[in-house]
């Protein structure tokens, strides 16, 4: 590549021009999702009301002197089906949601980058900054030419090395997620399929029956629906970009702990405020998988706590609430009168550790969760220490702390899946 091709290609004329034409096109694709949300939107409210008028009817009908078996049959089945349409309608507008907020901010990452290449395209372009264009260019080009022939951009592609880097770690994120849906969600909805052609076919024959079946399924679709929303919230919590980490490390707490069945104690001192949202997201990350790997060792109970002062401290800490040994001075003094077989018993009880402390499980973070810590916390800047003999992580964010307000969800907007 010549000089005057990287200049070319690293012109901030140019590259604001290519985001401009990126940002009309997710403009457009906004303006897709936003009619699609209000169908899918207006659909659930429609499919909702239907719901709840045939289940009082069902109910008026159960309450009748002497129902009609039949109509009651065909009601209550009315009533599975509307409930099945109505859950996956809120589910349809819930992701719709998601995909519109995350476009929103791409496009206004993209509006920004956009300004400031304008304003150094306005300056004079690279070599305005004080030597800065030859450093950028020469540090692209040398780059390039250590990836290899072929791995230089063509007409703004990515290096040939860093698009398979990237397109791998795509393919591992889809089948992880793949993984997760077919063991978790798509069993459930398998299960609920079944549930619905059993209660069809009891639905003529044994309507007393069919209707604890009914029951069952009504069960099994809110299981479902909170497998759902767990899946969600591990995939992307949506809750982080609407109102930041503190109200999302204590959805995290409060789930992880219930259904690990071990106390989360949660605890934010000062005012919080938004981080960057790759730092955001990155402290979430990390503090998710020390509460993850701790619970998996089963403590007692977990301590998470934030301090927002200059800068962000997080300390997460396994604990286990082990009664104390009871002192040597509990055990009867040993003389001359004291039987043979009784003071060799209390001579190994003082010598021997108490059984609670001999027991004390082991409660060190496990090393794939600390390397992955690790690995994110030398991405992002962040200082990671374990502490404890690996009973206690400490993340310190060195990254000045966005003061601005954060963005409102949009008013018309309706609660994200994970907070439903």
């Amino acid at each position: 590549m010549t000089d005057a091709e990287t200049g070319a290609a690293l012109d901030p004329g140019g590259f604001a021009d290519r985001i401009a034409t990126e940002m009309a096109t997710l403009d457009s694709e906004l303006t897709e999702i936003e009619l699609l949300v209000q169908q899918a939107r207006s659909e659930a409210d429609r499919h909702e009301m239907k719901r709840s008028q045939t289940a009082d009817r069902v109910a008026t009908m159960r309450g009748a002197a002497t129902p009609n078996t039949v109509d009651l049959a065909e009601a209550t089945g009315q009533l599975v089906q509307l409930t099945r349409r109505a859950v996956m309608m809120e589910s349809q507008v819930d992701v719709l949601q998601g995909k519109q907020k995350a476009l929103g901010r791409y496009r206004q990452a993209l509006e920004r980058y956009g300004a400031e290449l304008r304003g150094v395209a306005v300056g004079g372009g690279w070599s305005a900054a004080g030597g800065h264009a030859g450093g950028l260019a020469g540090g692209l080009a040398g780059g390039l030419a250590a990836l290899g022939p072929g791995a230089g951009p063509d007409d703004g592609d990515l290096p040939a090395a860093v698009s398979r880097l990237i397109l791998t770690a795509q393919e591992d994120l889809r089948r992880d997620i793949a993984r997760a849906m077919h063991d978790g969600p798509a069993q459930s909805l398998t299960n609920i399929v079944l549930q619905a052609q059993i209660v069809d076919r009891l639905v003529d024959r044994d309507p007393v029956l069919a209707r604890a079946e009914v029951k069952a399924l009504i069960a099994m679709v809110q299981t479902t629906l909170e497998a759902t929303k767990s899946f969600i919230f591990d995939v992307r919590p949506m809750v982080l970009d609407d109102l930041g980490l503190v109200p999302t490390i204590r959805r995290a707490a409060r789930e992880r702990g219930r259904r690990a069945q071990v106390v989360v104690d949660f605890d934010s001192l000062g005012s919080d405020r938004r981080l960057a949202m790759e730092l955001e997201s990155g402290m979430f990350r990390m503090i998710d998988q020390a509460l993850a790997g701790y619970l998996a060792t089963a403590p007692q109970r977990v301590v998470i706590r934030l301090d927002w002062a200059d800068q962000v401290e997080a300390r997460i800490a396994a604990v286990s609430d082990l009664p104390a040994a009871k002192p040597d001075e509990a055990l009867p003094a040993v003389d001359a009168t004291t039987p043979a077989h009784l003071a060799q018993m209390i001579g190994e009880r003082r010598s021997t550790p108490s059984a609670e402390v001999a027991a004390a499980p082991d409660h060190a973070l496990p090393a794939k969760a600390w390397r992955e810590i690790l690995q994110r916390a030398g991405t992002l800047g962040v200082v990671a220490e374990l502490l404890a003999g690996g009973t206690e992580v400490r993340l310190v964010t060195q990254a000045t702390i966005d003061e601005g307000p954060a963005e409102p969800p949009p008013a018309a907007a309706a609660a994200p899946l994970d907070e439903v």
